[in-house]
């Protein structure tokens, strides 16, 4: 007897979200079957990997990166045109370090002049990240939203506290594209589209950003929490959760001491550069298995390697 193979079909679909503008713009989602499974159905448009810039000289960062770098870290501009012309990055991360409070406390009107000038130098979409002080970022977004209009640019992230400020400027008023933040609880996640969309801001306009750990931190949590998303977006219809996601990998597995740890303070432990790499491509092939449709990484070896694994599993 001919062997005949069964295909899972889902009713739910991703929708589908474009970032950016003209020949470069990305497209987010469109899946209706689990990530790269592609026997069962459409796939959708094929996971994208963005580079992590700063709008200030990064010195938290590896030693490694600040050489690759020597050159045009001190500039968001310069950086972001070398990191367009020297590496494989669907798009770049604009994150700005420098707004916040605990820091430089630069102001929004500060961070627009920059925001503006990188989105007009360079030809693939912009993210757009804060600080994580929930508070300036809501200020920040509202004035950087007015400042890249035009560019369909995709500000990361809304939470519970400045959702309303964040969505109306960023998604509302100026039309672009708005990352929901919840921190890995599928209960989060659905909260925050609905109070986005309640709000006034489209479905299509939203991108999911669940939350992620570096593997090795809890990232169980991380991947169930995806599985659990994805399952209720496809098996129950779940239009809620039907949002692509997005996951920093970088923004984690920058601050983690397995990646980041000198060799004078772990000698064994082999060349910090090659570990973070490892950690990097480690937690975007994980994330981008579980169900994202995006990653941030930092380093482009990391990048040129998950875009290898897009490209033969997809």
């Amino acid at each position: 007897m001919a062997f005949k193979m069964s295909v899972q079909k889902y009713s739910g679909k991703i929708s589908e979200v474009e970032i950016g503008t003209g020949d470069k713009a990305i497209k987010l989602g469109g899946e209706n079957v689990l990530p790269f499974y592609g026997f069962d159905g459409e796939t959708g448009n094929s996971p994208v990997v963005g580079i992590q810039i700063s709008d200030i000289y990064p010195d938290s960062w590896l030693d490694s990166y600040k050489e690759m770098y020597k050159d045009v870290a001190n500039c968001p501009v310069e950086w972001a045109k070398y990191v367009e012309a020297n590496t494989e990055a669907d798009f770049i991360c604009l994150k700005f370090d420098g707004a916040d409070p605990n820091g430089l406390d630069k102001t929004p009107e500060e961070c627009a002049e920059v925001a503006k000038a990188v989105v007009e130098a360079i030809n693939i979409p912009l993210v757009i990240a804060g600080t994580g002080n929930h508070e300036k970022d809501g200020k920040l977004f509202e004035v950087l939203a007015q400042a890249v209009d035009g560019h369909n640019c995709l500000f990361m992230s809304a939470v519970e506290d400045n959702y309303k400020t964040v969505g109306a400027s960023a998604g509302m008023a100026y039309n672009h594209k708005v990352g929901a933040e919840s921190s890995v609880d599928i209960n989060l996640a659905k909260q925050m589209n609905v109070l986005l969309t309640q709000l006034g801001v489209k479905s299509e306009n939203i991108v999911m950003n669940i939350g992620c750990s570096a593997v090795g931190y809890g990232y169980e949590y991380v991947a169930s929490t995806m599985d659990r998303i994805r399952l209720a977006a496809f098996g129950q219809n779940d239009k809620s959760l039907q949002m692509p996601i997005i996951t920093p990998v970088g923004f984690e597995v920058g601050h983690v001491k397995e990646a980041i740890a000198s060799v004078e303070d772990e000698p064994t432990w082999g060349c910090p550069e090659q570990r973070t790499i490892a950690m990097e491509v480690s937690t975007a092939a994980s994330v981008l298995v579980g169900g994202s449709n995006a990653v941030i990484l930092r380093h482009p070896e990391s990048i040129k390697t998950i875009k290898n694994l897009i490209s033969e599993l997809a």
